[in-house]
Parts: C-alpha cells; structure tokens; sequence
C-alpha cells in the first residue's frame, strides 16, 4: 500500500506564504504526475497545481503567479509554495500522486491539510 501525507497547512494572514509538503511511503516504483488540490465548504473539489515526472507544470487560473508547485523524486516528495495568499483560497488541500507499482499504476489521495486565510 502507498501513503500520501500532507504537512504544512494552518491559519496565516492574506498577503502571506505558507508551504504545503506532500511526503509518499510504501512499495512505490516511481511517481509519476503529482498535483495538489482543494476544497472549500460548499465547493467541488478543484485542480491547484499539478507536476509532471519531467517537471512540467500548470496551475488553475486563480493561482497563477501565486503558487508553485514542485517535487523531489529522490525523496518521493511533492510541495506547494503558496505567497499572496487570499481569503478565497481558504480551503482543505489534498496532495494526489500516480504511482507506479510493479506493472500498473493507481492513484493515492492524501487526507488532506487544512489552509485558512484570515482577512
């Protein structure tokens, strides 16, 4: 079985950063496209950020030039930067990965850090 867990969330000011770390564990082959996403009350869950095995990137337009998104695959590890944080980015935010296991891949969900961004 793999692991995803989230670290880094919590309560900060708009205009400020936080930096969210998505750390997998387990039998794990190689990770393939990691990314981040969230959920607010009310809302749908929503693509943030995503991150290919080459380090290709793309962002929802909301974050753009806001968040950056990043990985260390020696460490199995992916990372959110988030600067000028906003009230509406108020959310919970769940790291995902495609993992390889022998000859298939599946997909893991972390149980998600919780982001609130006081006004």
């Amino acid at each position: 079985q793999v692991r995803l867990v989230e670290s880094g969330g919590g309560l900060v000011q708009a205009g400020g950063s936080l930096r969210l770390s998505c750390t997998a564990s387990g039998i794990i082959f190689s990770i393939n496209a990691m990314a981040w996403y969230r959920q607010a009350p009310g809302n749908e869950r929503e693509l943030v950020a995503r991150i290919s095995s080459g380090g290709s990137t793309n962002y929802a337009d909301s974050v753009k030039g806001r968040f950056t998104i990043s990985r260390d695959n020696a460490k199995d590890m992916g990372f959110l930067q988030m600067n000028s944080l906003k009230p509406e980015d108020t959310a919970v935010y769940y790291c995902t990965a495609n993992v390889r296991r022998w000859n298939r891949e599946y997909d893991y969900w972390g149980q998600g850090t919780q982001v609130t961004v006081s006004s």
